[in-house]
């Protein structure tokens, strides 16, 4: 493909050579001749005087570069596009595999691809054009739509519902029990987790996560929802529209969730609180309380941002401070308390 084409196939400006000819992309510190790459960000600008590739995508604003470039308003957006545009994924062949088990009263759309040892159960629908990789389990009278991926090892447990264009990451469970128990005596009695799983269209899931089906009603993931690796969801949350979780964030019961939150990697959430629509959430926060609409916090428990960064710029400083107001107190005669205990003089 010529740069040119691909300059006006992602709606971009080009300065240079149209007649370029690129056949891939690559990262800018590694691309090589026929490749694009892109800077968005600053700790990348000092690869720009030594890349060897084609062409880099900058801002509309970016100073002038020896290398061609592909001018936007957002260049980060532009190479994702241009990703797709030289992706080649996998063909794979429709038709059920000879070691799958599909049951009697499943229902299966046109155009599907079921792979070695995975196993429909009864009255399970799904839709046109799902892809379902090896060992794939999918319970009883789960309904699933259009072009549905499942890779190897999910499981979907029964009487979930899963919308169109929704994609599961290897070893994906949907549908486990909640954590859900009562003390009884001296033990403990399982509560029995009689609701299901609800997944809108175009939920992404990353390898390894869980969710939980609801105790009574259901665990409900909104369209667009976005979910990273190793994340878990309790039972009875609801995660709003477009929302992101990065990895190993954990939901406790009846959390919800609002539209286009995005929560860091290793956030823990409290159960039955409310996180509003555009929220942000800093990595390795604990939530212990609700948080407002449109707020970002971060630490533990989770604070304003700027409170949590004052803070954390703190903590440093603080054995000196002790040691100081030791050396306060014994020059005004006042007895050292515990609290200001701790430092040396």
């Amino acid at each position: 493909m010529r740069l040119g084409e691909l300059a006006e196939r992602l709606g971009c400006e080009l300065r240079g050579d149209a007649s370029i000819e690129v056949d891939g992309v690559g990262p800018i510190e590694a691309a090589g001749p026929g490749q694009v790459t892109f800077v968005a960000n600053q700790r990348y600008q000092k690869y720009l005087a030594t890349t060897r590739a084609a062409a880099v995508i900058l801002a509309s604003d970016a100073p002038e570069v020896a290398t061609a470039s592909l001018r936007c308003a957002d260049p980060y957006l532009a190479f994702a596009r241009a990703i797709e545009v030289f992706y080649r994924p996998l063909e794979v062949a429709p038709g059920v595999h000879p070691t799958a088990v599909v049951a009697a009263s499943a229902a299966i759309g046109a155009d599907c691809s079921i792979g070695p040892y995975a196993v429909i159960g009864e009255r399970v629908r799904i839709g046109a054009g799902a892809r379902i990789a090896a060992h794939v389990v999918i319970y009883p009278e789960s309904t699933i739509g259009e072009r549905f991926t499942a890779h190897a090892h999910v499981t979907v447990r029964e009487r979930t519902v899963i919308g169109n264009g929704v994609i599961l990451h290897a070893g994906v469970v949907i549908g486990s029990d909640g954590f859900g128990y009562v003390a009884e005596g001296r033990g403990v009695r399982k509560i029995i987790q009689a609701g299901n799983v609800v997944i809108e269209d175009d939920v992404e899931i990353g390898a390894n996560a869980t969710v939980d089906r609801a105790a009574v009603g259901s665990t409900v993931l909104r369209r667009g929802v976005k979910l990273d690796n190793l994340v878990m969801i309790a039972h009875g949350c609801e995660i709003g529209e477009g929302s992101m979780l990065a990895a190993q964030v954990g939901l406790s019961g009846s959390t919800r969730i609002g539209r286009f939150v995005r929560m860091g990697g290793q956030v823990g959430s409290a159960g039955h609180l409310t996180i509003g629509d555009g929220a942000q959430v800093g990595a390795q926060s604990g939530v212990a309380n609700s948080v407002a609409a449109g707020a970002v916090v971060g630490g533990y428990p989770a604070v304003d941002i700027t409170v949590w960064r004052r803070m954390v710029a703190a903590l440093p400083r603080l054995p000196e401070v002790l040691r100081r107001l030791r050396r306060i107190e014994k020059r005004l005669g006042i007895a050292q308390s515990g609290a200001a205990g701790g430092g040396e003089d």
